[in-house]
């Protein structure tokens, strides 16, 4: 493994040795499960795959569900599924002939990124944009066509321009928007449009609506093998449909830049808590926090209070870029006998755990450097990459990730906070990179998000399908509250949307509910 590059799953059968060799690529681009049955190991690249045996048997995992419901995904190395497995990123595995497992890691990221401050500024941003480069041109080898998927922001823009200037022809590339009341604001085609026409690419566009989530709701929970609570799932599907349906079977995504170069807002608004009020609640003694928290309950929204919490009971602040319920929240919308069967789980410890791995190997502190590293080893494997790499295979279409080159990641990782966030400025590092190279006002904008209305269409045909598959979920299963879901139905909260996901995986997977009843409020 160590003398590959790029993205792979594989299995190997060594006959002499009478051992089956398995890895799975360094960031986790790839997926591999596995699971034992009492005559047999079992491995593949879908979870579906495995049901074949007959010996398995099909029945959720709660501890899995428990911090599904935080991470919005199971984190490595469980599923949802009761035992089966998936291969953490940058992992590999033995299997002897008597069917005992050996699990290793053989890469992480600080293995060579060592901390250098001799480069400037500027010859930082050269690096960046040299790397990129080079990465963007390995990721062009194929013998089928291929593209870019573009939403008009930095990182998509960036792999049209630099694709562009590889190529001989147009670059044919994929933008997606939403039609509806209200959706304005999450359309981004008038950007993609904008790249489109500066690079010359034979550009395609389509628009979804909230009928075309709930069509394709049966079939995302069938690709996805356990629940992804992203919504992005879908536009991903739509854009790779697209993609295939007009002669291209790769494409570059973008996935990656905004955990290594700092692209989220709420991401600063982490680093300012930290370097600020955080220092000085955690130098309080215990009895004062716990008075603060009981004092801020009417005052703060579920995601302050959680955060207060985190100080009170002297955890990690930051757990990862994508955080659905706290372990409030989680407290409140499970059943009891729920909470008992995962009695004293906390979801920080797969956060402790990768907390201890980033002091032990981090060669400076820098808080960045651990919200890059966490994010790198749980969110974005087991929860961006697999939205991409699900809905990709499920239209037969190969999306490769340039910015997750791991020589690329392990440069960029090297580099300091001072250099990627000077003053607070999200992405500013990429964005000096990449100045002169793509637009200006693409440059400059303001970061909208690969995002889906489904607040708005929780308001319209979409609501009315949650609150009937959760309240009748509710009532037969011993998982949720329908007292404290209910609430969240009302208001068209977003966390319905991870509610409903899990329910209809439930539904399909456990219950065995034919595909075609999952979106059927009467049952016909």
């Amino acid at each position: 493994v160590h003398h590959m590059r790029g993205m792979f799953a594989l299995a190997i059968w060594d006959e002499s040795r009478r051992r089956l060799f398995l890895a799975r690529d360094r960031l986790g681009v790839k997926p591999l499960y596995y699971a034992f049955v009492p005559d047999a190991f079992l491995f593949a690249s879908e979870i579906k795959c495995l049901f074949a045996h007959p010996s398995l048997e099909r029945a959720v995992d709660n501890e899995a569900f428990y911090h599904f419901l935080t991470f919005m995904t199971a984190p490595a190395p469980q599923t949802l599924f009761k035992g089966i497995m998936k291969l953490p990123q940058g992992h590999r595995a033995i299997v002897n002939e008597h069917g005992a497992i050996t699990v290793e890691e053989y890469w992480d990221v600080f293995d060579s990124a060592q901390s250098d401050a001799t480069y400037s500024a500027d010859e930082n941003a050269e690096r960046v944009r040299a790397g990129l480069r080079d990465s963007v041109r390995m990721r062009m080898v194929s013998d089928v066509p291929f593209g870019v998927l573009l939403s008009g922001g930095i990182d998509s823009s960036t792999n049209v321009a630099l694709m562009a200037a590889e190529m001989d022809r147009p670059v044919q590339t994929f933008s997606i928007g939403y039609k509806g009341l209200g959706v304005e604001e999450f359309n981004e085609l008038h950007h993609a449009r904008r790249v489109a026409e500066r690079f010359g690419t034979e550009h395609h566009e389509m628009v979804i609506g909230r009928d075309d989530l709930i069509n394709f709701l049966p079939d995302m929970v069938y690709h996805q093998d356990e629940p992804i609570a992203d919504p992005v799932c879908v536009p991903v599907h739509y854009l790779c449909k697209l993609a295939k349906e007009s002669g291209t079977s790769v494409v570059q995504v973008g996935e990656g830049s905004d955990e290594l170069f700092g692209g989220y807002s709420h991401w600063l608004a982490a680093l300012r808590l930290r370097e600020g009020a955080w220092s000085a609640f955690g130098s309080l003694p215990s009895w004062m926090r716990r008075l603060a928290l009981t004092a801020s309950r009417p005052l703060l929204d579920n995601l302050r209070l959680e955060y207060l919490r985190r100080g009170v009971d002297g955890e990690e602040l930051f757990w990862g870029g994508a955080i659905a319920f706290g372990e409030g929240s989680k407290r409140r919308i499970l059943t009891d006998s729920f909470l008992r069967s995962v009695s004293g789980l906390s979801s920080h410890q797969p956060v402790r755990e990768q907390r201890q791995r980033f002091d032990e190997r981090c060669p400076r502190s820098d808080y960045l450097s651990w919200m890059s590293y966490v994010d790198l080893h749980m969110r974005l494997p087991e929860l961006l990459l697999m939205r991409v790499d699900k809905m990709s295979m499920a239209t037969s279409v190969e999306a490769r990730v340039p910015f997750l080159d791991h020589e690329f990641v392990e440069m960029v990782m090297s580099i300091p906070q001072i250099h990627k966030l000077p003053q607070m400025r999200t992405k500013h590092l990429l964005k000096q990179a990449v100045s002169g190279l793509i637009p200006s006002e693409i440059i400059e904008r303001q970061k909208q998000g690969f995002r889906v209305p489904v607040r708005q269409w929780l308001t319209e045909a979409l609501g009315p399908l949650a609150n009937h598959k959760l309240q009748a979920f509710c009532e037969r299963t011993d998982y949720l509250r329908w007292s404290e879901v209910e609430k969240l139905v009302r208001v068209q909260d977003e966390l319905v949307w991870y509610l409903l996901n899990f329910v209809l995986w439930h539904e399909l997977w456990i219950e065995g509910i034919p595909s075609s009843d999952l979106v059927s409020i009467d049952g016909a």
